[in-house]
């Protein structure tokens, strides 16, 4: 069991599975494509199977490997759903479950420790995250109630209505075609409309949204520093362990020296 787990385990292994990932993900895009299912459909169709048992024999071998402490790893569950969504029986609904096939190609996230980081660093940044989303959340509220008041009688199709003023503010928050397409037409009816428009661009694009990446990278800088102690604590464990080691050998030798002189 011990060599199955260095197997599984091993750099090899994980490239391997890595190069099986990426292959399925290449082959499932030319499954989209009717040129390519036409030349050589029967040869996709084949490779796919080979990469979906492949996924099965690696989960098979670590649920060997680590038994029910397999289940404790969130990774490990993350593969498992995904494997196990494209094992399902194909019914009525075997489009959408043909569809789902490319959700294997997530299972790089897993087996990828660049990728897992960044991962990590996201749902760690998830609480300060909720913050500025409601703050954002409050911000479009009032801009939208604001916008709809002033500019629905002008350009119902744009803010006739809240859920219309909402998504439009939105495009602006996005920046696209913000200016000539929403509000310079409406700046030739309303001429002061540039206060509300660009206070709402500066606070919500560049203000509000900005929030968003600083929380992420000060999150990843966290992980990474929690990463790093954790790995000066296993260094420093393991010097520890040998320098107890190097004296038990001093002591030894001193006593075995003491005993051949008496």
């Amino acid at each position: 069991m011990d060599s199955l787990k260095r197997f599984v385990e091993s750099n090899f292994f994980q490239r391997f599975v890595i190069a099986v990932i990426v292959l399925n993900a290449i082959t499932l895009g030319f499954e989209t494509s009717s040129e390519a299912m036409a030349l050589a459909g029967d040869l996709l169709r084949i490779l796919d199977r080979a990469a979906l048992a492949v996924f099965v024999c690696e989960l098979t071998l670590k649920l060997l490997v680590y038994r029910h402490n397999f289940f404790r790893s969130g990774w490990n569950v993350f593969d498992f759903l995904i494997v196990g969504i494209t094992l399902l029986p194909a019914g009525e609904g075997v489009s959408v479950l043909r569809a789902l096939r490319i959700l294997r190609a997530l299972r790089l996230v897993s087996v990828v420790p660049s990728m897992r980081k960044v991962v990590n660093a996201l749902l760690k940044a998830i609480p300060g995250m909720m913050s500025v989303l409601t703050l954002l959340l409050l911000v479009f509220y009032v801009g939208t109630v604001m916008a709809t008041k002033l500019f629905s009688a002008s350009f119902p199709d744009w803010f006739g209505s809240f859920s219309a003023s909402f998504y439009t503010l939105f495009q602006i928050m996005t920046l696209d075609s913000w200016s000539s397409g929403v509000v310079r037409p409406i700046l030739e009816i309303h001429p002061y409309a540039w206060l509300f428009f660009i206070p709402f661009v500066l606070l919500t694009t560049f203000a509000v949204l900005n929030l968003f990446i600083a929380i992420i990278v000060d999150a990843m800088s966290v992980s990474e520093h929690e990463e790093g102690e954790a790995t000066r604590a296993l260094v420093k464990a393991d010097h520890d362990e040998l320098m107890k080691e190097i004296r038990a050998l001093r002591a030894e030798m001193a006593a075995l020296q003491e005993t051949q002189k008496s």
